[in-house]
């Protein structure tokens, strides 16, 4: 597409929405939106003319605003441009002035995609299903919790008050009125997802106080990771005109479980639209089926640093917790950590509960797909489903953030499907991210050793 003919779409758009304002963004390493904010004329023009552009250190920069000193990024830090995808404009309903919001592929001068850019990442993982003629489909499940406005870090968060003007202080799995505690919050949120066309479809109340969860409808990879990146900042604008807070933190508070992202995959032959996944004859599940399985249990543990990025997610990852703490897969088993739902034939599928709700969505359903074609490709043979707790068996996912970081970087076939050089930033920025993890002294250090050792 020329740059002209990009230009068209857009002012076609903004002027039928009477757009004033152009937010463009790009999801960071982390997740995080970063971009530029315009006057929807001067966008425009910088859609044509290719002058809308990044410094390259932004893909490194970490979740602390430092960077990493390993030399990832051409010192020089060169601008990189920012090529809008027409696709993704969508309205932003919080703002007063009529404002857009479009998510931006980037590009080196010659053209070529920059390879830290987690849009691409995803897409080469797309593109190789494609060539094998198969089209993988996603439906991600994603966990939260609200909590009080939270000034001081060193404070422990609280259950918000709802509507009664009380907060929970009980566990209320599936409660429709523990739900309803904060139906104001979630009218806007309901509201600015039909505006932004992000296809939530189920509401429910999880485990936690003030912990809940929404199920995206199924669809294209990188369509719902760009809906899983939007609906991130749709939640937490949401809570704070409501004044509380909402955290995709992996395990927010000490006394309650942990938050997920599911994500639930389905493998369709391009030509046909058949499921590949689902068996013939006699047989349940297919080969193809089984080998995915197979990959996933093969290699997730290799790529957990993509689905468990912070060092607050190994938190949520512990034994008899609600979240895995292995790759054992099983039927409507959830201590396992892939569960096959009971399904037709023509909706089976595999979750993947790995993933915890601060991953990067575009890198959790990459890892997932990622690990699942490996699995396709050396036609690796699963283990048997697991029978029972999953819980009982012994704990094979990294418990620390450096295990996750040594596995990512001795797996080769991992860093062939995400690219050398992406893999080679991403563990510079989490080393750097640990690092300064590493120099903070907790209130568990000085309250238990201060006066004890």
């Amino acid at each position: 597409m020329t740059s002209t003919s990009r230009r068209a779409q857009f002012e076609s758009w903004v002027r039928e929405h009477h757009i004033t304002e152009v937010e463009c963004v790009i999801p960071d390493i982390n997740g995080i939106a970063r971009g530029k904010i315009l006057p929807t004329d001067k966008f425009l023009l910088s859609v044509e003319e290719e002058t809308l552009r990044l410094p390259e250190s932004i893909f490194a920069q970490t979740v602390t605003g430092e960077d990493p000193e390993d030399g990832v990024i051409d010192p020089i830090d060169r601008d990189v441009r920012l090529h809008p995808d027409p696709a993704s404009i969508r309205l932003v309903p919080w703002y007063e002035e009529p404002t857009a919001v479009v998510i931006a592929d980037a590009h080196y001068h010659d053209g070529t995609p920059v390879p830290f850019a987690v849009r691409h990442v995803l897409r080469r993982i797309l593109k190789l299903y494609e060539e094998r003629g198969l089209r993988p489909v996603v439906a991600p499940e994603l966990e939260f919790f609200f909590t009080k406005i939270n000034t001081d870090p060193d404070y422990p968060l609280e259950p918000p008050v709802g509507r009664s003007r009380r907060p929970e202080t009980a566990r209320q799995s599936f409660g429709i009125d523990a739900v309803n505690e904060f139906d104001p919050v979630f009218e806007d949120v309901y509201d600015w997802c039909e505006a932004m066309r992000i296809d939530i479809d189920t509401l429910s109340h999880e485990a936690g106080a003030a912990q809940m969860e929404i199920n995206f409808n199924h669809g294209d990879p990188l369509e719902l990771a760009d809906q899983t990146f939007l609906f991130k900042r749709v939640l937490r604008q949401a809570a704070l005109k409501h004044g509380i807070y909402a955290t995709f933190m992996a395990k927010p508070i000490e006394t309650e479980p942990g938050s997920a992202m599911h994500v639930h995959v389905s493998l369709y032959d391009r030509a046909t639209g058949r499921n590949v996944f689902a068996g013939e004859g006699n047989e349940r599940f297919s080969s193809l089926f089984l080998h995915f399985i197979g990959g996933l249990q093969k290699y997730l543990p290799h790529a957990m640093l993509l689905l468990a990025p912070n060092v607050n997610s190994y938190r949520r990852l512990r034994r008899w917790s609600t979240a895995p703490i292995n790759v054992h897969w099983g039927i409507e088993n959830r201590t396992a950590g892939l569960r096959v739902p009971e399904s037709k034939p023509e909706a089976t599928r595999v979750e993947n509960r790995i993933a915890g709700a601060d991953a990067n969505p575009y890198l959790a359903i990459a890892a997932t797909l990622a690990c699942g074609l490996l699995g396709l490709e050396q036609e690796i043979e699963p283990s048997e489903p697991v029978q029972g707790s999953a819980y009982r068996l012994a704990q094979t996912l990294p418990q620390q953030m450096p295990d996750a970081m040594r596995k990512l970087q001795q797996s080769k076939p991992l860093e062939e499907l995400f690219g050398e050089d992406f893999v080679r930033l991403y563990l510079a920025v989490k080393r750097c991210e640990h690092e300064a993890y590493q120099r903070v002294i907790s209130s568990w250090e000085r309250e238990h050793l201060l006066l004890n050792v």
